[in-house]
């Protein structure tokens, strides 16, 4: 199926590219067809379905922190809240959940959703746990490596403390050859704004063509 995602504004990440308004991304299964103006693509594939987005469409970004948030913070369940509260737990606290391989992994699962709502295709570091390996890959995340220790402490958001698109991005989206479909897109009106509020102003996540997350 051919899919338009259309904003106010794209940015390919690639320096040689201005950042276009009114552009869009056309997507064919997993991969990107073309990127252009939004007028221009609709009227060469008129039959293709069409999201339109406020805001931003941009890559989709790397969090630097992959073990520090799934495999050293425990991701409460919401069933759980009246307990634990909503914020991941970490340190002494996690010692004394009795975590489980089962636990890790359903941990995990909610530490990557909560990853993909602020625009996060891909996570740096060595994650040693099975159980987190395997909801990462289910998630369509991929996993990079890292040759040193990040600056702390660990953040949901690639983009706090002002990091710019450039900085925080995975790769660029351009429609190179069998490139995935993967980008994000947030609801600013450019990449100032995107750097001072950062990634959770995130709308959707787009993983090799698949919506993985739309805010509601």
């Amino acid at each position: 199926m051919l899919t338009i995602h259309a904003a106010d504004l794209l940015v390919t990440g690639e320096p040689r590219w201005s950042p276009m308004p009114g552009g869009a991304v056309l997507v064919e299964g997993r991969t990107v067809v073309s990127v252009g103006p939004r007028e221009e693509l609709e009227a060469a594939r008129p039959t293709a379905r069409v999201r339109r987005w406020p805001g931003l469409i941009g890559p989709g970004l790397l969090n630097l922190y992959g073990p520090e948030l799934l495999e050293r913070a425990y991701h409460p369940d919401p069933r759980e809240a009246g307990d634990l509260g909503s914020e991941p737990i970490t340190g002494e606290a996690l010692t004394t959940l009795g975590m489980t391989d089962s636990r890790w992994g359903a941990s995990a699962r909610r530490g990557v959703q909560r990853m993909l709502a602020h625009g996060t295709v891909a996570v740096a570091g060595d994650l040693k746990r099975p159980a987190v390996q395997d909801a990462v890959y289910r998630a369509g995340l991929t996993v990079e490596q890292r040759f040193e220790e990040p600056p702390g402490p660990p953040r949901l958001d690639p983009l706090a403390g002002g990091r710019a698109l450039a900085e925080a991005m995975n790769m660029p989206l351009l429609p190179y050859e069998g490139m995935d479909a993967t980008f994000a897109v947030f609801d600013v009106p450019d990449e100032a704004t995107l750097a001072q509020r950062g990634a959770s102003t995130c709308v959707a996540t787009v993983v090799a063509g698949r919506l993985l997350y739309r805010r509601r």
